[in-house]
């Protein structure tokens, strides 16, 4: 796809900023964006080694939900969906935010004991969200095969009707741009390899157009944000594994909704065009490829053609693969190092579209300040050693 290079300016880097962002995806524009309009700090650089937002946000199914467990997590995504429900007329661009809701299907008394606890706990926090019957799946959407008669059959599931997807692109373009007119310089092709250091802080990042200094840097390169923390001796909790998606053929509308499926691991959405946008299980292994192995792929079509029927009739177009930095307790990573003035916004797994406006609004927060914003105070490295975990291996869905 062509980039629309028109849409902002494409500087030269400076030899110091305020702040460096390193990873211009969804998590570093919408960091820079909101740095300049809600703090004022508009000396700001954002690094990405290739092209603008085409690493994990050109890669992910772009699925939009707040239905997590856990208040922490709560609070955090439910900031993030009011802001995207607010967002494509704040940056003046129609990115297809489309609330059609999300349906965490469920197949065994396990899973019905998670959802319905799950569904209770967002309703204590005020987020919408019910219990369905297989009677009420089927009116939602008709497409989904509830029938008990085949392998895991449909016992019921959970209902956010204000979740759903949006265009990926058009949200990094639509952030590009207003962080643009902000004056934020976004650099392409410009890779970091390390960091410039003063004793115990970090003074700067070294990358292939040569050394750049910053009073902070904020660390979102998702997959390789480990990488780069090892650097400097900053061993991060995080496992990095290769996430498989895919498109169909295009198709006249048939599918009203998203139905995700931790237990069979799929997840399915129809994009604006027409296509089936499907994503599946995390490959295993430790991986920084940006592909996957096929038996996750053909696991990924038996347990969709057995939801859906009518998709055995419809052609693969293509599949592809993000990097996933996946956390202990499936819950991001957002706040400060061991290392003065270097700040980390990871392990997301794969809830990182999701968050996109409302991690950037509390990673800009905690650049801007220092410290972070109480949203994702709960959210620390220090979590790992202290115990004070924050468990959403149910609600993250498949890739956990």
């Amino acid at each position: 796809m062509a980039h629309p290079d028109w849409l902002w300016r494409t500087p030269e880097p400076k030899r110091s900023y305020d702040v460096v962002i390193v990873g211009a995806g969804g998590h570093g524009l919408a960091t820079a964006y909101y740095l300049a309009k809600n703090h004022g700090v508009t000396n700001v650089a954002v690094l990405e080694k290739g092209w603008l937002a085409g690493g994990n946000m050109a890669r992910n199914t772009t699925i939009i939900r707040s239905n997590y467990l856990w208040d922490e997590s709560a609070g955090i995504y439910e900031h993030s969906l009011k802001l995207w429900e607010g967002l494509a007329e704040e940056l003046d661009y129609d990115f297809l935010f489309s609330q059609r809701g999300v349906l965490n299907l469920a197949h065994t008394l396990q899973d019905i004991r998670e959802g319905t606890r799950r569904v209770n706990a967002n309703r204590l926090n005020g987020i919408d969200g019910e219990w369905l019957s297989p009677e009420e799946i089927a009116k939602v959407c008709p497409i989904v095969n509830v029938s008990q008669d085949v392998r895991h059959p449909v016992l019921g599931g959970t209902w956010q009707p204000r979740a759903g997807i949006a265009k990926h692109d058009y949200v990094a373009w639509a952030f590009a741009r207003r962080a643009d007119e902000f004056g934020v310089d976004l650099i392409q092709n410009c890779e970091v390899t390390g960091f410039l250091t003063d004793g115990n802080r970090v003074t700067g990042v070294r990358t292939n157009r040569g050394p750049i200094s910053a009073g902070r840097v904020g660390l979102a390169a998702a997959g390789h944000t480990s990488v780069l923390a090892a650097t400097l001796g900053i061993r991060l909790p995080l496992q990095s594994h290769p996430l498989q998606a895919l498109v169909s053929e295009l198709l006249e509308p048939v599918h009203p909704t998203v139905v995700m499926s931790n237990h069979v691991h799929v997840y399915v959405s129809q994009a604006h065009k027409g296509e089936l946008v499907m994503g599946a299980g995390i490959d295993s292994y430790n991986s920084y490829g940006q592909r996957g192995s096929v038996h996750i792929i053909e696991q990924q079509m038996a347990a969709a053609v057995e939801l859906f029927p009518i998709f055995a009739r419809a052609h693969l177009i293509r599949t592809w693969g993000g990097i996933v930095d996946v956390s202990p307790d499936a819950s991001p990573i957002i706040g400060r190092t061991p290392m003065a003035n270097l700040f980390v916004n990871c392990g997301w797994g794969t809830g990182g579209f999701k968050a996109t406006p409302g991690v950037g609004w509390v990673f800009a927060h905690t650049l801007a300040h220092g410290t972070p914003h109480e949203l994702n105070e709960p959210f620390t490295l220090e979590r790992f050693t202290t115990g004070a975990l924050i468990d959403e291996h149910g609600a993250a869905a498949v890739a956990h």
